[in-house]
């Protein structure tokens, strides 16, 4: 495909939306190394893509998209870093930049392996166990409502996602290191 055919078919609603949502994962993970919160990776995903879609012309192949989405994205983890910092004090701008420019540094094609293996891994788990260790992620006291409908006790069940997490950890070391990544 040539760079002509390449940005047609980009920008096209549907074109455009196939790249975002192709490099969605890893665009949420660099903006994520760059805000303290998921809430915040959230809006900066949003507000970055109104920007993408508007700057669509500026794309000249699909080859480009993630390198002009991540700067794009971390303009916009800027914007929301300064509305945070009118609220609460944050990181520095320099460690906030060293974060950005390591994660920019990620290699799209180790981050697929790394969440290839995190998806095998997880399936290894029971459901309640897989559960447990996505509630942390989830809403805050997630932990406590399962500990409370099992009938444990918040520190018991603190302490097996400890030990759950430690596994997860090992097998995905070990799938990763299998693949040479």
């Amino acid at each position: 495909m040539d760079s002509s055919e390449n940005r047609s078919e980009g920008s096209s609603e549907a074109g455009f939306m196939r790249l975002f949502l192709r490099h969605e994962p890893v665009l949420r993970a660099y903006a994520r190394t760059i805000l303290p919160n998921w809430e915040s990776v959230d809006d900066a995903l949003q507000e970055a893509s109104v920007t993408m879609w508007q700057k669509l012309g500026q794309l000249e192949s699909e080859d480009g998209f993630l390198p002009w989405a991540k700067v794009i994205v971390r303009y916009k983890c800027l914007q929301i870093i300064d509305r945070l910092r009118r609220e609460r004090p944050l990181l520095s701008d320099e460690v906030l930049k060293l974060l950005a420019d390591e994660a920019e540094q990620t290699d799209a094609a180790a981050f697929a392996t790394l969440r290839k293996a995190l998806a095998v891994c997880l399936s290894e788990f029971s459901e309640p166990h897989q559960e447990l260790l996505m509630a942390p992620y989830g809403h805050a006291g997630r932990v406590k409502e399962l500990a409370e409908q099992a009938g444990k006790s918040a520190n018991a069940f603190y302490k097996l996602l400890g030990r759950l997490r430690e596994k997860l950890t090992v097998c995905v070391q070990s799938r990763v290191q299998a693949e040479g990544v």
